[in-house]
């Protein structure tokens, strides 16, 4: 017997076959998954994966590591394949129960289901603009954190990309913006087959992509043949090489390559190969093992886990460098990645709200929220923000923001241009890359731009902070087309995501304190054009703003009618309840989803069942409020799209005025 036998020789085609072979028994035996991609771009994995990624499979989170995006996530069984031979925790049952329930396998990559997965895709383009994101986060850190002699952050983030990415208008947004900020430690394979689900893509897809990434000032890579892995190692090295631009490696690949019968066409894209051409592609990679078997020297080759833990020790000691050097910094850092809030956060809190309680201004709740921005971002310093070319609108920039430019990455405020889809998707990568709070502004009614990223963000339960101003009709003349009114309440519809409309300054500052506290999950602001009055408060009401709703105006005995409105509404509710004095309660109910999620004796206080007569006051789409005030309630809400004119009048014209609200409230009473 041999106690130490000489290794046994894989070849880069094997290991790559090893990949192919995973991923098109998994699908099988789902019968459901695509297998194209994995087999396409199976060689140019190998080469990443073996050559280039420094990552720990024993600890998929080491901050240091580089990032690895599939953005074709429709391809996941090829990421899905690399995790499991690399050594992450995905064992082979888990590949077997590709797209099964509960498995770790789920049909498109999901963050936090999977350890090693960065981020949530398979809606084309986002994987690629979240890439962006990373890359941003990791420029912004680097010039942040690291000293002479010291670097401790410096990472790659990769990404994979399909035709279908960059047929995505967020492909042009993101990759644009990438390509202005000079971001060389992002690097993109495009997967050029030629193919997507409807056939050969030259019908509807024959864009110049090289030369529309070479005017983005992108570092272009043509021709590479992504079956050759040394032409893909030739390509990464001269990406790598390239210390001012974001590189694209265009690699010609055949989508299903090894499959006889479906190579080079849709038929591989979308669905099983089938039993009789699984069989083929085994004879004709030359694969003669059994369905989910690996051959031991086949995992020995492909296991990471010494190398990755000692990438990571080797980071461990550059960082504890660092700390003997430079210890505030080192320190500061630390508590960024492990996503805690500063020791002066909770003071710092209840001083801004107790001072802006005391001011009573009268102001748009816009500017408010710029305030609160003066007041936490100052004791936040990984709070970054950013607007899609409305910063002067949204009040997003605050005395302290550093614009990002190539030439300025110490830097924590992104101008990102008319791209709200990027913008939402870009911040979505700054939050899972980690030591950032992302935030970023545009109008309210152009959330619809950007809702598969918001979707995204709840969907992956990651803390970005989507800041909407002009939340309703009262932007006034720019008319219908920029007057909001279904958006704030299908932003409610989506799961896991709060939204906040407060009524004035007060609610301003208690919503972006729970915005930023927030710990699994972001959160849409609703911000007002027009100013609204300050409402006085006890302290007991100011610490039941946290809850979502609570009882603003409130009377001796049980009411008679109950008031519910939302943002510029409740002053109307305020002041017509005065009307009626000793009859009408007045709920202001800045977030929902934040109230609905209080306990029932609470929600009983607030809105007791005994009192039937309820009105909902809000100047969106009034549906959404049915569930408040019951079948026999009322709603003062909107039921069509808005009109162009002076805010005033608007609002006259569609009935939000005390005069009216006093009138229903009264037709009320008297039933």
């Amino acid at each position: 017997m041999t106690l130490n036998p000489e290794p046994v020789s894989v070849s880069r085609r094997e290991l790559a076959n090893a990949i192919r072979a995973l991923s098109m028994d998994a699908v099988q035996k789902a019968n459901s998954g695509h297998p194209g991609m994995p087999l396409g771009m199976a060689d140019i994995a190998q080469v990443l994966w073996a050559d280039f990624l420094n990552h720990n499979p024993a600890n998929p989170s080491w901050f240091d590591r580089d990032r690895f995006v599939v953005s074709n996530g429709h391809g996941s069984m090829l990421l899905y394949s690399l995790l499991h031979l690399t050594g992450y925790g995905l064992d082979m049952e888990e590949i077997k129960n590709f797209r099964q329930l509960h498995a770790k396998t789920p049909g498109h990559p999901e963050y936090g289901d999977t350890p090693g997965v960065e981020t949530t895709t398979g809606p084309l383009g986002q994987g690629l603009a979240n890439a962006v994101g990373m890359a941003i986060a990791e420029q912004i850190l680097a010039a942040r954190f690291n000293r002479p002699e010291h670097t401790v952050v410096d990472h790659y983030t990769y990404t994979f990309l399909g035709d279908g990415c960059l047929m995505e208008g967020i492909s042009h947004e993101a990759c644009s913006l990438a390509g202005t900020l000079c971001l060389s430690k992002l690097i993109a394979f495009w997967d050029d087959n030629g193919v997507s689900i409807d056939g050969a893509v030259a019908g509807w897809f024959t864009d110049d992509t090289p030369a529309r990434f070479e005017s983005y000032g992108w570092q272009v890579i043509r021709n590479v043949d992504g079956h050759d892995p040394d032409s893909v190692h030739r390509a990464i090295q001269s990406a790598r090489s390239d210390d001012g631009r974001p590189s694209l490696i265009c690699c010609k690949t055949v989508i299903g390559w090894g499959s006889p019968n479906k190579q080079g066409s849709e038929s591989a894209h979308g669905a099983a190969l089938g039993e009789d051409e699984v069989a083929l592609v085994r004879e004709t990679i030359g694969w003669g093992h059994a369905p989910f078997f690996i051959p031991d020297e086949i995992y020995a080759s492909w296991d990471a886990t010494a190398r990755g833990a000692s990438l990571e020790a080797a980071w461990s000691r550059r960082f504890d460098s660092y700390r003997a050097a430079y210890p505030q910094p080192a320190q500061e850092l630390q508590r960024r990645i492990d996503g805690d809030l500063p020791a002066e956060w909770e003071g710092a809190c209840t001083a801004f709200i107790n001072k802006t309680s005391a001011a009573e201004k009268k102001d748009a709740t816009r500017k408010s929220s710029q305030a609160c921005l003066d007041a936490y971002a100052a004791v936040l310093p990984e709070m970054i923000g950013g607007s899609a070319d409305l910063t002067g609108s949204n009040n997003t920039k605050w005395s302290g923001s550093k614009v990002l430019s190539a030439n300025h990455t110490d830097a924590n405020y992104i101008h990102y241009g008319v791209r709200e889809f990027a913008m939402s998707a870009i911040m979505n990568g700054i939050a899972l890359h980690g030591g950032f709070i992302p935030y970023g502004g545009t109008f309210l009614v152009f959330s619809d731009y950007a809702r598969n990223a918001v979707r995204m963000a709840a969907l992956m339960k990651i803390k970005s902070i989507f800041v909407y101003t002009h939340d309703s009709i009262g932007l006034g003349e720019d008319g219908p087309t920029h007057q909001p009114i279904e958006q704030a309440a299908s932003l409610r519809l989506i799961p896991n995501i709060s939204v906040w409309r407060p009524c004035d300054a007060v609610e301003s500052a208690v919503a972006w304190k729970c915005a930023i506290e927030r710990p699994a999950g972001p959160t849409a602001l609703l911000f007002s054009r027009q100013s609204v009055a300050h409402q006085a408060r006890s302290a007991k009401q100011i610490d039941d703003i946290h809850k979502g709703g609570y009882i603003l105006v409130d009377t001796e005995t049980e009411p008679s009618v109950i008031l519910i409105a939302t943002g510029s509404e409740v002053e109307l509710a305020v002041t017509a309840a005065r009307q009626f004095p000793g009859r009408v309660r007045v709920v202001s109910m800045p977030s929902t989803d934040v109230f609905d999620a209080q306990g029932n004796d609470y929600k009983e206080w607030v809105l007791p069942a005994s009192v039937h007569r309820r009105i909902a006051i809000e100047a969106g789409i009034s549906d959404f409020w049915r569930k408040y005030v019951g079948l026999a309630g009322r709603i003062i809400g909107m039921n069509s799209f808005g009109a162009s004119a002076p805010a005033p009048d608007v609002f006259e014209y569609f009935g939000f005025t005390v005069d009216n609200v006093a009138s229903v409230i009264g037709e009320m009473l008297d039933n």
